[in-house]
């Protein structure tokens, strides 16, 4: 859990990028809610924080590509690979992300089940933002 900043701090409809590795974007959208991707466009490597905020989706400044914050996928072209997403939760007014783990690394190898037909290790439904209002 990796605290961002306090939620006054961050006003709906604005974004705050996050210094890990890779560097998160988290994005307080017009309607409360909070929701956190990396931040690195899959297209071009633009910063997604740096793009607009449009409902629940990030134009990336660069070429124009848009993911949606809840599942991370592609809403258009150029872009046709997902940014991962991580979950966000708000305890004590202080805005933390929850890193997902990346798969292909030793973490995701050891918390996904050897099954052929097992989900990966991140599913949409924990993509969903924290609503604060």
């Amino acid at each position: 859990m990796i605290p961002v900043c306090r939620l006054e701090d961050l006003p709906e409809g604005e974004s705050v990028r996050v210094e890990t590795t890779p560097p998160v974007a988290v994005f307080h959208t017009e309607e409360g809610e909070l929701y956190a991707v990396d931040d690195t466009c899959t297209h071009q490597d633009a910063s997604l924080s740096q793009g607009w905020l449009e409902g629940r989706q990030v134009e990336c400044p660069l070429h124009a590509a848009s993911f949606d914050l809840r599942t991370g996928q592609p809403t258009c072209l150029p872009a046709r690979r997902p940014v991962r997403t991580h979950r966000v939760t708000v305890e004590d007014g202080v805005v933390h992300v929850h890193l997902t783990v990346a798969e292909g690394t030793a973490a995701w190898a050891r918390s996904t089940p050897v099954v052929p037909s097992a989900p990966q290790a991140h599913s949409p439904s924990a993509a969903e933002g924290t609503r604060t209002a």
